[in-house]
C-alpha cells in the first residue's frame, strides 16, 4: 500500500496513524496544535474525522437512541454527534495546517458528501470506521474515489470482512488494508487478541491494528504478529478531558508509542535466518583432535573430542571420522577437517 508515496507493509516500518476524533474539542487552534504534536511524536499520519450528526443518525430519545456504553452513558447518539463533530469549513483548514508542518493528513467521512467534500480536497486515502464497514453501499463510494482505503473491523466476522474487502476491490479501491480492532472504548488489555492479526493477514491484504486500549503493549505486540499498521488516539492532555479522552494518549506516549513500534519490527526481522549461518556459531562445540598423530594412523574415539570452539567439523560427524585413516600428521588442538583424510 502506498500513502503520499510511504510505502505501507510487512516489509516496512510500521505505519503509524494518529488519531484526532473528537479530542480537537471544537477548538480549530487545538486541532492545529495536535496536527504539530503529531508531527513532534514522529508519526506518519493525522487522521481526522468529517461528519455532522444528521448524517450518522436522527434526533430521537427513544432507548434505542441512548448510548448504554459507561464512557457517553444516558447521551443520545444524536447529542454526542451534535457536540463533538467539527464544522465541515475546518476540513480545507486542518488539511492546509498538515501540509504547512509536513504531515500526512486523511479522514474517516461518515456519509457520501463528506466524501464528496474531501474529493475536493485531495484526500490521499480513506478510513471506513468499524460501524460502517458492513454498509456496503458506503463502501461502494467510497471506493469509487480510487484511493487506499482502511477498514477497520471491530464489528466484522471474518466472513463480513472478506466481502467489505471484495466490494472495495471491485468498486475501484486501489488498495485495502484492513485493522483488528475491539469497538469498546476503552478497550481492556486482555481483551485485545491481537493473535487475530495473524488469522487476517491470510486474507493477503496489508493488516494492523486500532487500539482503544490505555497503554501501547497491545499496539507493540501486533508488530511481532505481523501488523504493519497502527491506529490510536491521541489528545493534548488527558486532564483537558472530553469524550475520548480517556483512551488517548498524550504527546510523549505517542512519541514512545512511534519508537517502541519501530524497535518490535526491527526485533521481529526475518524468519530466513533459521535457513542461513548464524552468528556466534564460533563459539559452538566442533571436532578437534586432543592427541598427536602420523600419518597413516587410525583415528579413534581417545583422538578426537567435541569441544569449543566451533572451526571444527560439526560433532554430529564424530561417527564418520572414527576408523578413518589419515592422510597426514596432526597436532593436538588441531581442527578435525575432512581434509585430513585419504
Amino acid at each position: 500500500m502506498l500513502i503520499n508515496r510511504r510505502e505501507i507493509g510487512i516489509h516496512h516500518p510500521p505505519y503509524i496513524i494518529a488519531e484526532m476524533s473528537n479530542n480537537h474539542m471544537n477548538d480549530l487552534q487545538r486541532a492545529f496544535k495536535l496536527i504539530e504534536l503529531a508531527k513532534y511524536a514522529g508519526v506518519d499520519a493525522v487522521k481526522i474525522q468529517t461528519y455532522n450528526a444528521e448524517s450518522l443518525t436522527i434526533d430521537c430519545d427513544k432507548p434505542d437512541f441512548v448510548i448504554p456504553d459507561k464512557l457517553w452513558s444516558g447521551i443520545t447518539y444524536y447529542d454526542l454527534y451534535k457536540e463533538i463533530s467539527m464544522p465541515f469549513d475546518w476540513n480545507k483548514k486542518l488539511f492546509d495546517k498538515a501540509n504547512e508542518v509536513g504531515i500526512t493528513l486523511f479522514s474517516s467521512p461518515f456519509d457520501e458528501l463528506s466524501v464528496d467534500l474531501l474529493e475536493d480536497l485531495n484526500c490521499p486515502a480513506y478510513k471506513i470506521a468499524s460501524f460502517e464497514a458492513k454498509d456496503y453501499s458506503f463502501i461502494k463510494k467510497v471506493a469509487s474515489t480510487r484511493k487506499p482505503i482502511i477498514m477497520s473491523t471491530g464489528v466484522s466476522s471474518m466472513s463480513d470482512i472478506v466481502e467489505s474487502v471484495e466490494i472495495a476491490r471491485e468498486h475501484g479501491a486501489s488498495e485495502v488494508a484492513i485493522l483488528h480492532c475491539i469497538s469498546s472504548y476503552p478497550s481492556e488489555v486482555t481483551d485485545m487478541n491481537v493473535s487475530a492479526i495473524t488469522e487476517l493477514r491470510k486474507l493477503g491484504v496489508v493488516v494492523g491494528l486500532s487500539d482503544h486500549s490505555l497503554s501501547d503493549l497491545a499496539s507493540t505486540m501486533s508488530i511481532a504478529y505481523g501488523a504493519s499498521i497502527i491506529e490510536k488516539h491521541y489528545t493534548v492532555s488527558r486532564a483537558d478531558g472530553g469524550p475520548d479522552a480517556d483512551f488517548s494518549l498524550e504527546p510523549e506516549e505517542l512519541k514512545d508509542l512511534k519508537d517502541r513500534t519501530m524497535q518490535a519490527w526491527k526485533a521481529r526481522g526475518n524468519a530466513n535466518i533459521l535457513k542461513k549461518n548464524r552468528s556466534g556459531a564460533h563459539h559452538a562445540r566442533s571436532l578437534y583432535f586432543v592427541r598427536d598423530l602420523k600419518k597413516g594412523g587410525i583415528v579413534t574415539m581417545e583422538d578426537i573430542r567435541s569441544i569449543r570452539p566451533g572451526y571444527g567439523l560439526e560433532p554430529k560427524f564424530m561417527k564418520d571420522v572414527l576408523g578413518k585413516k589419515l592422510c597426514k600428521d596432526v597436532e593436538r588442538g588441531d581442527r578435525v577437517t575432512w581434509e585430513c583424510f585419504q
